[in-house]
């Protein structure tokens, strides 16, 4: 009786004339591809203004491994679609109520006041202050202020006082951008997103703006920018 002898995986596929992917390949469950149908509803749920590829994004980041085409498949499958909008994009992040910090650094909170020259031209203040300690931790003005400006400020910021835990913000496609998005996950901060029309809930901000415009704004007359 002649002895069997073993070979490898790889010269057997070569022989045969088989993609070691294909032997190797093991078929997703019922229960795994329904796992991951309910993650990418939930996911798009949380953020409306995701599409498919950036629900990919945040899948990989979770660790969940999965194909694009087949991402794709079940948010079609889902009938996830993302509204167009005329006349701004962006993405939409965990919308949380207003809460009581514990200590510094902990939330900061963002947005932007208004004003103008002497002869109309726009001015835009990007305001930016910490909800324990009531301080500002920085005013910018400018003409404009898109997000990848406002995520520098944030650098600026950072160098002198660190990064805070979360930041809250209105929904302007300022805040709701990549730029910013990007921004926070490479420095592990969470975004928090009030809801239209609810500025109570990021009433820090609202209180301060109030006063910077009564005190300051209301009282200059400004020629020219800054």
């Amino acid at each position: 009786m002649r002895e069997r002898t073993a070979i490898s995986e790889r010269r057997a596929c070569r022989l045969v004339g088989v993609s070691r992917s294909v032997v190797q390949y093991v078929p997703r469950t019922c229960e795994q591809r329904e796992h991951l149908r309910q993650r990418i509803v939930d996911i798009a749920q949380e953020r409306r203004r995701f599409g498919y590829r950036r629900i990919h994004a945040l899948l990989r980041r979770e660790g969940i491994a999965a194909n694009h085409k087949t991402v794709y498949r079940l948010y079609q499958e889902a009938g996830l679609t993302v509204r167009k909008r005329r006349r701004r994009k962006g993405v939409a992040v965990d919308r949380e109520p207003l809460e009581l910090p514990s200590a510094p650094n902990e939330v900061w909170s963002m947005d932007f006041v208004m004003d103008a020259l002497h002869d109309g031209r726009r001015l835009k203040v990007l305001t930016i202050v910490d909800d324990y300690t009531k301080e500002a931790v920085d005013i910018v003005v400018d003409r404009s202020i898109p997000g990848a400006y406002v995520t520098r400020i944030l650098d600026q910021a950072a160098r002198f006082r660190g990064l805070p835990k979360a930041i809250r913000t209105d929904q302007g496609p300022e805040f709701t951008g990549k730029a910013l998005d990007q921004w926070a996950y490479e420095n592990g901060v969470q975004l928090k997103l009030i809801q239209p029309g609810k500025p109570t809930q990021n009433a820090f901000i609202e209180s301060f703006n109030g006063r910077f415009r009564d005190e300051c704004l209301n009282e200059h007359w400004f020629n020219s920018p800054p």
